[in-house]
């Protein structure tokens, strides 16, 4: 996730424990996402579907936190 912001990423995953639950969840949902797509394991469209609207809105409070860190640090 946000491969490009890689080293703030870990500067914010040791500073705020929220940011780090959120990367957590994504990458654990973009596993399970991967494992059914890849036919591993079996999950209805619904639940998918369910689960990709969920890591994307992860994604996007990462970035607004990463964005915001961004700014009060003039990096």
């Amino acid at each position: 996730m946000l491969h490009e912001y890689r080293d703030i990423i870990s500067e914010i995953k040791t500073k705020n424990a929220h940011f780090a639950k959120i990367f957590e969840r994504h990458n654990e949902l973009d596993k399970k996402i991967a494992s059914v797509d890849e036919g591993r394991e079996f999950m209805d469209d619904i639940e998918l579907d369910k689960l990709k609207k969920e890591k994307l809105k992860l994604k996007d409070e990462a970035y607004a936190m990463i964005m915001e860190y961004k700014k009060e640090n003039n990096l």
